[in-house]
């Protein structure tokens, strides 16, 4: 490896980047660090000023202007940062959060149209080089960090990833055979075919760029009722608090939308998603065995009363 190596690197790379993403109407009416600033606020919960000039590596007064001119096009409201009092918290009003869902659009078609030129065999390639080179060139651990892990709604293939990996992962940790993938399969086609936007949901956590976890918030048969379903994080993500955020997210949403109570079904095999669900007040209400997914298996049913949190 030569600095000529690095240099060359460099030129191919700007130039590809340059053709997906500087035709100014991608991130127009807004700068590319605004777009930057923007795609922060919505994908990452409870953010304060400070925060934001860390992960974004920016001037605090250059920031600043950002964050001023976002509230006065009304994208932002600031408010008290829950962690230290001295600190402000932003967060994307409704008008921002529409902004930032277009840009987010814009970017994923034009990556998608990137990657439909690179043959379907040789994207996985691809994505090992993209993280050797993150690897190499930060800060040299292979280790995951939790702040690199951020909750966004799916896009094109998610679906479809949530069933593949829902099937792959309990097949390998739990024998369960195709029964299970089929169930998934059904759930999530259900969800795409009808759902109530402003009711149900559907979360993806992403790491570095690949998604790692999942779970949805759906509505219940009893009237007032969401159900939690399809919670799942990949084996390499698990210890970054993946499953917590994502509980959280569906609690908080369900909560926000008017739901009086939460519920799930899950199995008692799942020791570590029922240690997230009693963290977050989850309580058991129900067992009963049964012969699942070729499988004994005891199923359980957990209840949350969605108290409304003190403001």
């Amino acid at each position: 490896m030569t600095v000529h190596d690095i240099r060359s690197f460099n030129r191919f790379y700007t130039n590809v980047i340059g053709a997906l993403d500087y035709s100014r109407h991608l991130y127009a009416p807004y700068t590319l660090t605004e777009s930057r600033v923007l795609y922060e606020l919505a994908h990452t919960e409870k953010v304060d000023a400070a925060d934001l000039r860390t992960r974004l590596s920016l001037d605090a007064g250059y920031l600043s202007r950002i964050l001023g001119k976002f509230e006065r096009e009304g994208l932002v409201e600031r408010g008290s940062s829950e962690r230290d009092s001295r600190r402000r918290r932003i967060t994307l009003t409704a008008r921002g959060r529409t902004a930032a869902d277009l840009l987010d659009e814009r970017s994923r078609e034009a990556v998608g149209t990137l990657l439909a030129a690179v043959p379907p065999d040789q994207r996985d390639r691809l994505a090992d080089a993209l993280r050797t080179v993150r690897e190499v060139l930060g800060d040299g651990r292979a280790a995951p960090h939790p702040d690199n892990v951020l909750l966004r709604e799916p896009g094109p293939g998610d679906l479809g990833w949530i069933v593949a990996r829902n099937g792959a992962v309990y097949a390998a940790e739990f024998g369960w055979n195709a029964d299970y993938e089929g169930l998934v399969a059904r759930i999530v086609a259900d969800f795409a075919q009808d759902h109530d936007p402003h009711l149900e949901r559907v979360w993806i956590a992403e790491l570095d760029g690949r998604p790692v976890g999942c779970v949805m918030c759906v509505r219940d048969e009893a009237p007032g009722t969401a159900r939690l379903r399809l919670l799942l994080v990949e084996p390499d993500a698990r210890g970054l608090g993946v499953g917590d955020r994502l509980v959280r997210s569906v609690i908080d949403f369900a909560r926000g939308v008017g739901y009086r109570d939460l519920v799930l079904w899950t199995n008692d095999v799942l020791k570590s998603a029922r240690s997230i669900y009693l963290r977050h007040g989850f309580v058991l209400v129900g067992e009963k065995p049964h012969r699942s997914f070729g499988a004994d298996l005891i199923g359980q049913d957990w209840r949350l009363a969605l108290h409304r949190a003190p403001e």
